[in-house]
């Protein structure tokens, strides 16, 4: 079977990339793989999303840009592209590591996955205390205390841009020493609600259950020099350890900068294939916010658009 477009994920890209692409009449389909909605989806009250002026969950909000996309006719399918060839025209894609389809045009919008600390105990409170974006979910420990976990350059962004809110700002990190730079920490030196906490690792996230209800109290860290365990009290933690983009599927098919993301040309959502386009954190290292994500989906099906028109 030969598309006209396909869209290899369903976060606010590839919903966007859907509604845009249905509404110029080029049929798209996407493949929303592994995880339906993307990482807005483990994101428990999202209040910087326009167009909500109350705040709002994120699967709910994601579901609503699934419901548009499909109103206009996206074909949103839940299986997974395991597979690709771009040295051919039309591309050729596997799903499932089932059955070949085949496209002329391809929406890439798998996005990135969080670096998480791989404990049990985050996995708990994720959404409920625990992220891994100060902007998006910052605003809600306004005057509190938290935590950043992490030494490079986004967990001193992370700590600076909490500190501004919170109350009082741990800055945990597991060595002596930070990896970001010298300007970060400059800033981060002179802030005077930022607590330094180094050469610390941290043992267990600590809260109450209350039924389908979970809270952040404190953390539980160890110090790697001296083994001492201690115990902090906090309303949230946010870990800054770094994001990967979903890019392994696409590593000798197309060009990746040395951290795995997809390389566009400029502003525009172009790879170094011709008829292939990228979109959302895929391509993003620097902002990864749902609404620069959705607006680069635009984008990408506006090109497919007009790749397709130079063809007929």
């Amino acid at each position: 079977m030969t598309y006209k477009c396909v869209i290899i994920g369903g976060g606010p890209a590839g919903y966007t990339a859907g509604i845009y692409a249905s509404r110029a009449g080029i049929n798209p389909v996407i493949y929303e793989g592994m995880q339906p909605g993307g990482q807005l989806t483990i994101t428990s009250e999202v209040e910087n999303f326009p167009g909500y002026p109350n705040e709002e969950s994120g699967p709910v909000i994601m579901d609503n840009f699934k419901k548009q996309a499909l109103r206009l006719g996206t074909d949103i399918r839940s299986g997974e592209i395991t597979e690709v060839n771009f040295s051919k025209y039309p591309f050729r894609m596997v799903v499932d590591y089932e059955h070949e389809i085949f496209s002329e045009t391809v929406i890439i919008a798998t996005g990135a996955k969080a670096r998480w600390l791989g404990l049990d105990s985050e996995e708990q409170y994720r959404g409920f205390g625990v992220s891994t974006c100060a902007t998006c979910d910052g605003a809600f420990f306004k005057g509190k205390t938290v935590a950043v976990i992490g030494g490079g350059d986004t967990a001193l962004e992370e700590a600076y841009y909490l500190s501004k809110i919170a109350a009082k700002v741990y800055l945990i990190h597991r060595r002596d020493n930070f990896r970001a730079t010298k300007v970060l920490q400059d800033r981060i030196f002179k802030t005077s609600n930022i607590e330094l906490v180094m050469d610390t690792i941290t043992i267990e996230i600590i809260g109450v259950k209350n039924g389908f209800s979970r809270k952040v109290t404190g953390l539980r860290i160890q110090n790697t020099k001296t083994e001492l365990l201690t115990e902090i009290a906090l309303d949230g933690i946010f870990v800054a350890i770094g994001v990967t983009p979903v890019t392994d599927l696409f590593v000798g098919q197309l060009e990746l900068d040395e951290q795995k993301y997809i390389k566009t040309k400029g502003e525009r959502p172009l790879t170094s294939i011709s008829g292939v386009f990228a979109a959302g954190d895929v391509q993003d290292p620097f902002y990864r916010q749902a609404c620069t994500a959705a607006a680069s989906g635009c984008k990408a099906a506006i090109e497919a658009e007009r790749f397709l028109a130079a063809l007929s």
